[in-house]
């Protein structure tokens, strides 16, 4: 009996809250509509974060981000924490920064996850209307 109301009181919880965020994403560019790459989102010190676990343009493997500022700078695109102090408020993610490689800039972050394999992740300035959104979609 104790068996079956604890596997009923887990199912109960993972379905109030919703599905998770943490996990591997296929990031989808949002003006050409290629694949970029893998991101890994994970929970630290309940925070969200994400790095660049795997880039699919094996000519940009290699790249150091030169144009990002602070401790990010020169540092390899692969590995790179992009993502960082993410917070869940609701049924979307926020408080957080994303860091574009290409240029070095950082922006707010919003993500919202549309059902258990798909996240609009946006990057923007000072408010959401003013931003880029990318559909991220889980890595299998």
């Amino acid at each position: 009996m104790k068996i079956k109301l604890f596997l009923f009181f887990s199912l109960f919880l993972q379905l109030s809250w919703g599905q998770s965020i943490l996990g591997k994403w296929k990031t989808i560019d949002d003006i050409s509509g290629k694949e970029k790459g893998i991101v890994e989102i994970f929970e630290y010190k309940n925070k969200i974060y994400g790095r660049i676990v795997d880039i699919f343009e094996a000519d940009k493997k290699h790249l150091k981000c030169e144009k990002c500022e602070g401790e990010d700078k020169n540092k390899p695109i692969l590995g790179m924490n992009i993502i960082k102090g993410m917070k869940k408020k609701e049924d979307v993610y926020e408080g957080g920064k994303i860091v574009d490689p290409k240029n070095g800039k950082s922006y707010h972050c919003k993500i919202t996850p549309e059902g258990k394999d798909k996240l609009i992740v946006r990057g923007y300035i000072g408010i959401t209307l003013f931003g880029r959104s990318q559909t991220w979609i889980r890595h299998k």
